[in-house]
């Protein structure tokens, strides 16, 4: 890092994520994007036409690896590579940004936090979501206590969308998910895992559904690239209030009702039932939420963790918390083809 705190960046990987990770690298101006580092030289051409002689381009990731003078190196590549690569970076003392999910398995996190530690650098896992401003509300809401106890989480995230090989639909979208119930749990562990998953347009499952049992509370989701709609959808039960987040609507992406059950205790000693449980019906109040980049938020707080040599809130930790109900669900699965 530069005296005057500038920290010097590689981005791996140009393709899908990629141009929007430079984007918000470049448009931070505590970072300095020096390197855009892809195999496909269309791609750097193109990286070229936006970004002239203020970036270097290369197709050889040794030579990012090789430059002292780099800071973070960022991975925005499939999920297979991630293991590899970062270990690489990580042993030459770079600090890490690594897209979603962190590795293939449980067992190359834990190894990949370890050397981090004994490397003393910082890895920080781009579980976006839980840096989108109606998610950041949310929290707030639960730790006030106006939802009460949480009752459930049904989260839907679904497309006609890109069909990947690498991952499946589950490990590519309801880790978005499993990470958004982890940061809004405080990193509950999950105690139960049941799942099924379809296999169709793809050598993964393309339809896939999580039913996982927290304690205290209990989460169905559903994930696939094999929908009608774009549907990106969080509901949350409480004993209190509920709420519904819908990402893809426009006006009101966040709703808290004051809906719930109220528990009367009966007046007849004789009744059927000590108790009488009746429905309750009140305002739905939509939030004001900051106007933010959920990526720009993210990388932020990866500098800000940097610069205070402190843990990010989607560290190693939080990431294979949420590739445990992932391996989980894997070995719980029935797949249909």
């Amino acid at each position: 890092m530069e005296d005057n705190g500038m920290i010097n960046a590689a981005l791996i990987g140009y393709g899908y994520w990629g141009p929007n990770v430079a984007k918000n690298l470049y448009k931070n101006k505590q970072y300095n994007l020096k390197y855009i580092c892809d195999l496909r030289q269309d791609r750097l051409d193109f990286a070229k036409g936006l970004y002239a002689n203020d970036v270097y381009y290369t197709t050889s990731f040794d030579e990012v690896i090789a430059d002292d003078g780099i800071d973070v190196v960022c991975l925005v590549i499939e999920t297979s590579a991630h293991y590899s690569l970062a270990k690489q970076v990580i042993e030459a003392g770079k600090h890490l940004y690594v897209e979603k999910p962190f590795t293939d398995n449980v067992n190359q996190a834990i190894e990949l936090k370890k050397l981090a530690k004994e490397k003393g650098v910082i890895i920080h896992v781009d579980h976006i979501m839980i840096y989108h401003p109606a998610i950041v509300k949310i929290k707030e809401i639960i730790d006030a206590g106006d939802l009460g106890e949480i009752i459930y989480m049904d989260c839907s995230r679904m497309n006609l969308g890109k069909v990947k090989n690498d991952v499946s639909a589950m490990w590519d979208l309801s880790v978005h998910d499993l990470s958004i119930i982890d940061y809004l749990s405080n990193g509950t562990e999950v105690k139960t895992v049941k799942s099924m998953g379809r296999v169709i347009y793809s050598t993964k499952p393309s339809v896939t559904f999580i039913t996982a049992d927290y304690g205290t509370f209990m989460a169905n989701i559903k994930a696939n690239w094999v929908s009608p709609i774009k549907e990106r959808k969080l509901i949350i039960a409480g004993t209190k209030k509920m709420l519904v987040y819908d990402d893809v609507d426009v006006l009101n992406k966040l709703i808290v009702y004051d809906k719930g059950f109220d528990v009367i205790k009966a007046s007849d000693p004789m009744e059927w039932s000590e108790f009488v449980v009746k429905t309750r019906s009140g305002d739905a109040i939509i939030p004001q939420l900051e106007v933010a980049d959920a990526l720009y938020n993210s990388l932020e707080h990866f500098r800000q963790c940097i610069v205070d040599k402190s843990e990010s809130l989607s560290g190693p930790d939080a990431a294979i918390r949420v590739l445990k109900v992932l391996e989980e669900a894997d070995k719980q699965m029935t797949v249909l083809e």
